[in-house]
């Protein structure tokens, strides 16, 4: 077991992932100057089949004037041909990420990982640099390996899970209630993914809230997403961006606890377990209040 005060895998500080179609100059350009944490470039299920090669040349040119910033691309499910045309494109260009949709199991993740040693290779780039995101639970078998995904890959940067796909592979009519809650089966999956990531020791992402105008609900169900221990949440519109990323703010009172937290630890050397204000503290506190100034720390760049 590791010893409080040394290294512990950090969190992703990443709270708002925007979705952007990759055949839009328009669309990137706008998301480019968002306050977004990361970009997905999409390639997939927002880009026709017969736009897909446009998509890439303008993804890559995308990619190649805003290096700066934390671009991922969404290719095509492993099992297409388009999936293979999407890397050969865009890898040249260093992504950050890769989002892998529709994955039958981690064993998708890591055919993704050894191609992408193949195409870094090919493209100069620095070993292990562009990471990996499934999209995990987009098919109804991929529930059942969830647990697979600790230890699959070391590119492994987090997990997310989607309800479209899956709420259509099983033939059903919404995968929602009246009040806009999940329905059993996708509470069952989006829990399923939380603690699937927690297992990898990667972060969870929430999914889509796809009603963009509805502000005061995604506000909710971004809160909530947080309170559930997920670090960070997809996007689809722009308007999206500033209140996904509020509700995975720490609090102040929660900054100056985490602060307290880490002195009391680096006061006490090789304690396992420590008394903070009445409250027992132990290693995974420490690990939480690392997570909160993490994330602090980013909103303050």
């Amino acid at each position: 077991m590791q010893e409080i005060g040394t290294d512990a895998p950090e969190a992703c500080v990443s709270r708002s992932f925007l979705f952007v179609p990759g055949d839009s100059e328009r669309k990137l350009e706008k998301a480019a100057v968002s306050n977004a944490d990361a970009l997905i470039i999409d390639l997939e299920d927002s880009v026709t089949r017969a736009k897909r090669p446009e998509a890439r040349v303008i993804t890559r040119t995308f990619l190649d004037n805003h290096a700066e910033r934390n671009l991922w691309v969404r290719i095509n499910p492993l099992d297409t041909e388009d999936a293979l045309a999407d890397l050969r494109e865009v890898m040249p260009a260093g992504p950050a990420g890769i989002v892998l949709p529709k994955p039958k199991s981690a064993k998708d993740a890591i055919q993704l990982a050894k191609l992408l040693d193949v195409f870094e290779q090919e493209s100069k780039l620095p070993e292990g640099q562009t990471s990996i995101i499934p999209v995990a639970t987009e098919r109804p078998a991929a529930l059942f390996h969830l647990d697979e995904y600790a230890n699959a890959t070391p590119r492994l940067a987090g997990l997310t899970w989607g309800a479209e796909d899956l709420s259509a592979a099983v033939g059903a009519t919404t995968n929602r209630d009246s009040e806009g809650n999940w329905l059993p089966p996708y509470e069952l999956a989006r829990s399923l993914c939380l603690f699937a990531a927690s297992a990898s020791n990667v972060p969870a992402l929430d999914t889509v809230f796809t009603d963009y105008k509805d502000m005061e609900g995604l506000a909710r169900y971004a809160s909530n997403a947080r309170r559930d221990g997920f670090s960070g949440m997809l996007a689809i519109h722009p308007a999206q961006v500033d209140p996904i990323n509020e509700a995975f703010m720490p609090s102040s009172e929660e900054i100056n606890r985490a602060k307290r937290i880490i002195e009391l630890f680096a006061d006490n050397p090789g304690a396992g377990v420590l008394s903070m204000g009445g409250e027992m503290i132990d290693r995974p506190h420490w690990l939480q209040a690392k997570r909160i100034l993490k994330v602090a720390q980013q909103d303050q760049q």
